[in-house]
């Protein structure tokens, strides 16, 4: 959401029903390792999600998908859906959404927030440390006006014990 990495014709405020944000997913690569996993966000079964959307225009869309194919399925802890997004002007669209498979070694479930500053505060992967992760997503879901309380909390919990 924060971190593209691809380009883009436009952003939208969008929400997708059927999946919510989580911090569900051991990471073994970007934010740890096998030994040492961090955790990462995933959209996880139930509820609903407030994000962003991104346009491609059709010149960049296998490039693009290749692109996220390769970041999002480096373990394949992911499954690619195309789902209904309902953007913030009130248009519904399909977009390539990556959800977490909840049978893949790599899902976490539900941890508290003490449990996942622990995890997170000693993890460090091949995109840095996991604490730097957690303050990023939390600084642009603050900057779009995004509440998720159990980020917000785990980010004030590592916060705290510097």
């Amino acid at each position: 959401m924060w971190k593209p990495g691809f380009p883009h014709a436009e952003v939208r405020a969008a929400r997708i029903h059927g999946y919510h944000r989580a911090l569900c997913v051991w990471s073994w690569v970007y934010r740890g390792t096998q030994a040492n996993p961090g955790l990462v966000v995933g959209l996880d079964t139930g509820g609903s999600c407030v994000g962003r959307a991104f346009r491609v225009v059709p010149a960049h869309k296998d490039a693009t998908v290749h692109y996220l194919y390769q970041r999002e399925m480096v373990t394949r802890v992911y499954v690619p859906v195309l789902v209904p997004v309902r953007l913030d002007n009130g248009r519904q669209v399909k977009a390539l959404t990556f959800i977490v498979d909840r049978t893949h070694t790599q899902y976490v479930g539900k941890l508290g927030a003490e449990q996942a500053a622990v995890t997170i505060r000693r993890a460090r992967g091949k995109s840095g440390a996991n604490t730097d992760y957690i303050a990023n997503t939390v600084a642009h879901l603050d900057e779009l006006g995004i509440a998720d309380s159990l980020l917000h909390e785990v980010h004030a919990l590592l916060n705290a014990a510097q």
